[in-house]
């Protein structure tokens, strides 16, 4: 029997309206009809790109159409914020977009290759996390205050790898708070410039939990403690920095996009679809590897959120003395 679609989706709405889950419920018309992109400005394997490749594996489920990831990587992020910014607004290609790309990119930089304010509409916030502050084995150092104290006696000798805005800040952060210099050294992907603090290269980095953790389980970089306002349940022997270095304080997120324009109906089907996949066990492993917290915020309450941290990480930026490059 053939299948017309405009019968489904009729369908689809009367399950909606009565309850039923959203792999049964409104699309709105005609939408999707075709594959779905999302666009991942960091490199493959980093924290954002498996978040993404586990959100996709499920959605495509929800909306009945193939979900693919694209990574992106390059300039903090601008390249893949900038593909998606002037992508055809027709939902059908997303961003999975960092507060890097979306709140503190602005004032990272003199010029943006695209307005992280004006390009873009929400659709929703799927994860937060901390970093970690790990440091190369052969450093002598076991916890945050023996870091310090070694950066102050041995000034000049020790460099941070970065490859994002939150990776950056925190070690401007920590920096400034501590009384210290450790000069930066910039990355164009994550998992190199952890390699290199794995080498000895690079001695410090602030990467993210997920990736610290797989390298401090494997013994190749020593973990000194976590960004965030207290010890995460995920990894309760690491210290919170700030049990050293009082109000230190560093959260990031994960979150997805949508080019300005797109359709209230298609933006709200987006918002609705992914809001029922982070509510799946297994879907919330396979983003965060148990490793981030699934933490959605709704259509209205991630617009202001958006807002508010674009205003947080433009003054902490400029507090910490980073100039826009």
């Amino acid at each position: 029997m053939k299948i017309n679609r405009r019968s489904t989706l009729a369908g689809a709405i009367a399950a909606s309206a009565a309850g039923l889950p959203l792999s049964r419920a409104t699309f709105a018309q005609g939408f999707p009809s075709k594959p779905i992109k999302i666009v991942v400005p960091f490199a493959a394997g980093s924290a954002t790109d498996l978040t993404a490749r586990g959100l996709g594996a499920k959605l495509q489920g929800i909306l009945m159409q193939p979900v693919v990831i694209e990574n992106k990587p390059g300039a903090s992020g601008q390249l893949g914020a900038s593909a998606v910014a002037t992508a055809p607004a027709d939902g059908y290609t997303l961003l999975m977009g960092t507060n890097t790309t979306n709140a503190a990119n602005g004032a990272l930089f003199k010029k943006l290759s695209y307005d992280p304010d004006k390009d873009f509409v929400p659709v929703i916030r799927c994860v937060t996390g901390v970093n970690a502050l790990v440091v190369n084995p052969a450093l002598p150092v076991k916890t945050v205050a023996e870091l310090i104290d070694y950066a102050k006696k041995n000034p000049g000798k020790l460099n941070y790898a970065e490859a994002s805005a939150s990776q950056r800040l925190s070690a401007e952060m920590f920096n400034q708070m501590a009384g210290i210099k450790i000069e930066r050294v910039p990355y164009k992907a994550s998992p190199q410039a952890v390699g290199d603090v794995v080498s000895g290269q690079v001695q410090v980095m602030f990467p993210d939990l997920p990736q610290a953790l797989t390298q401090i389980e494997a013994g190749r970089v020593r973990g000194l403690g976590t960004t965030g306002p207290k010890r995460t349940t995920v990894a309760p022997d690491l210290p919170a920095i700030a049990e050293t270095v009082p109000g230190f304080v560093l959260v990031y997120w994960l979150a997805v996009f949508a080019p300005a324009a797109t359709p209230k109906p298609i933006v709200k089907t987006l918002h609705d679809a992914i809001a029922e996949a982070l509510k799946d066990p297994a879907t919330g492993k396979a983003m965060t590897q148990g490793r981030m917290e699934i933490s959605p915020l709704g259509l209205d309450q991630f617009e202001a959120f958006v807002k508010s941290e674009t205003a947080w990480w433009t003054k902490s930026i400029k507090a910490a003395g980073i100039e826009p490059e």
